[in-house]
This record gives C-alpha cells, sequence and structure tokens, in this order.
C-alpha cells in the first residue's frame, strides 16, 4: 500500500494535544493501541482489588480521556481506530488496511470516467 506513517505524533484536535500510537497524515487515520487493563477492555480488563479507592476512578478517567480524545479527532475529520492489545497482529493490521482504504478512495476520488 505504500503509506508513510509517524509514530507517537502529537495532534492537536479542540484544544487538546493527543498522541495516538502510529498517524497516517494523509490519510488522516489515527492508531491507538489500547492495553487492556489500562483502557479497561470489556473482554479482559480487570479491576484492583487493592487499593480500589483509588484503581477505580484512575481507570474511569483513562476511559473517558480515550472518548473525548477520539470525539475531538473525528470532529476534526480523523478516522481514530482504537486496536486491543489483546487482538492479533492479523486482525489489527486488517482493521488499519480497511480505514486507510476507506480513506483513500474519500480523500482520492478516481479520475473522472475511471471507476474506482
Amino acid at each position: 500500500m505504500g503509506y508513510r506513517f509517524r509514530k507517537d505524533l502529537p495532534i492537536r484536535a479542540d484544544g487538546m494535544l493527543i498522541r495516538p500510537d502510529i498517524v497516517f497524515t494523509k490519510a488522516h487515520v489515527a492508531v491507538f493501541i489500547d492495553g487492556c487493563f489500562w483502557h479497561c477492555c470489556p473482554e479482559h480488563g480487570t479491576k484492583p482489588r487493592t487499593n480500589s479507592a483509588y484503581w477505580n476512578p484512575k481507570l474511569a478517567r483513562n476511559a473517558e480521556r480515550d472518548r473525548r480524545q477520539k470525539q475531538a479527532l473525528e470532529t476534526a475529520g480523523w478516522t481514530v481506530l482504537r486496536i486491543w492489545e489483546h487482538c492479533s497482529v492479523e486482525e489489527a493490521c486488517a482493521s488499519v488496511v480497511s480505514a486507510l482504504r476507506c480513506e483513500g478512495t474519500r480523500t482520492n476520488p478516481a479520475p473522472s470516467g475511471e471507476r474506482s
């Protein structure tokens, strides 16, 4: 496919400085690789039994920040992918390729008379 990407590139959106793990700048695709614990994975996320007065609000703030960042980036015209750490490499790559192809057809229409 030949897409250039950057790692940990800061993006300003809605007054926030957001640092996706992988950024495809031309296609406007931002990819986050989320750890199951830190980002409250519905399948594998766990809540610590000890010091829950600290951890429960901390993990809730992480999830809320994820939602705010996603909303800000989407409002600014970005496609946002959040990939769980437990996803296979093949599944993660397929999601990224699909998003890049979708963005490519949206931002780079075929010349007149040609089919995309």
